[in-house]
């Protein structure tokens, strides 16, 4: 079955987010958040994708998020490109072979150029050269579909999709909103994925940016607004109605980090448990919005809730939490009565 099909049967899980991830690991470094490590430490990418699939990805994407020719380009090693790319579609392939009997489905990814400017003719033919290069490297990977992702302006969106639909490739567009509750170029979350939709996008909707409840006030409308499946893939922290996008948000119980902005590396103290992200999967699958996911900052066991709320069996579900046998909280009659009879 392709991805289609496979929404049209139910809830699928996309586990993203390796940018972080990497770079929480020691891997790259924040800030140009170029993905050196697929080229690097290529056992790293493939072990973080084999913590997903057991968590229960449906998914395998490959790491290519970021890995395009600006961000090369400003670490002066476009000359890394190609290269890059190839492996890290190699490498998604790869883990996803060996789990044979999960039917995984391996995605390409485009993303955010970065060099998009509505007033600059030049930047468009950049974006669309970019874009093509890229999706012609999935293409030839042979990737069951190819994610657009996290771009906030809708004219820079069609570029993408036009460049995988030119290629005859199911897509994916996810509209990253930043503050304002507006695409770039003045459009609703919903405007823009309804006219993603009417331009062949196979599935639409939003990632990256915002946090489980500030993606969340934006689907109900999505989901009324089109006809084909929706995606939803927020950040797994608590972006709140004042700083809804976790670029620009501040820790106000830490006066230490640098410039007062926990983005990107002083987050901690705003991560969504485990338990938040179970909850937004339930609310999704409700809202039968299919194409579930959790984006930068995701771990597995973000990624095995979100699965498990989703009526899913991953194969690390072997060790879900047991606190019947924990020395203080368990109800195992062996434990001993005086390791309860505290609080600590």
């Amino acid at each position: 079955m392709n991805l289609l099909e496979r929404l049209d049967k139910g809830p699928i899980i996309c586990a993203e987010g390796y940018l972080f991830a990497m770079e929480r690991r020691g891997y790259l470094s924040a800030g140009a958040f170029v993905p050196e490590v697929v080229i690097e430490h290529p056992e790293v990418v493939t072990q973080l994708h084999r913590e997903f699939i057991r968590a229960g990805s449906d998914v395998v994407q490959a790491f290519t998020y970021y890995g395009h020719r600006e961000k090369l380009r400003i670490i002066g090693k476009e000359h890394l490109l190609e290269q890059l790319q190839k492996d890290a579609l190699q490498i998604a392939k790869d883990a996803a072979n060996e789990f044979k009997e999960l039917d995984l489905m391996v995605c390409g990814d485009v993303a955010n150029t970065n060099v998009y400017d509505p007033n600059d003719q030049s930047s468009i033919k950049k974006c669309q050269q970019m874009y093509e290069e890229q999706i012609l490297w999935a293409k030839e990977a042979g990737v069951d579909f190819v994610i657009a992702e996290t771009i906030n302006w809708v004219e820079e969106m069609k570029i993408a999709l036009q460049a995988i639909k030119r290629e005859n490739m199911i897509a994916v567009t996810n509209f990253a909103i930043p503050r304002g509750d507006m695409t770039r170029d003045g459009y609703t979350p919903a405007e823009a994925c309804k006219m993603m939709e009417d331009l062949g996008a196979d599935v639409v909707g939003l990632n990256c940016y915002r946090g489980p409840k500030m993606t969340m006030k934006f689907l109900d409308e999505i989901r009324t607004n089109v006809s084909c499946h929706v995606s939803a893939l927020p950040v797994p922290y608590r972006t709140t109605d004042n700083e809804p996008g976790f670029l620009n948000i501040s820790d106000h119980g830490c006066d230490c980090i640098p410039g007062n902005n926990a983005f990107p590396v002083a987050l901690d103290n705003l991560y969504c448990n485990r338990y938040e992200m179970a909850e937004f999967a339930k609310e999704c699958m409700q809202k039968k919005i299919n194409f579930i996911g959790i984006c930068c900052g995701a771990e597995a066991h973000h990624v095995r809730e979100m699965s498990i709320a989703v009526g899913k069996e991953p194969i690390s579900m072997k060790y879900i939490p047991d606190m019947s046998k924990h020395f203080h909280h368990g109800s195992d009659k062996t434990l001993k009565d005086i390791n309860k009879k505290i609080t600590y």
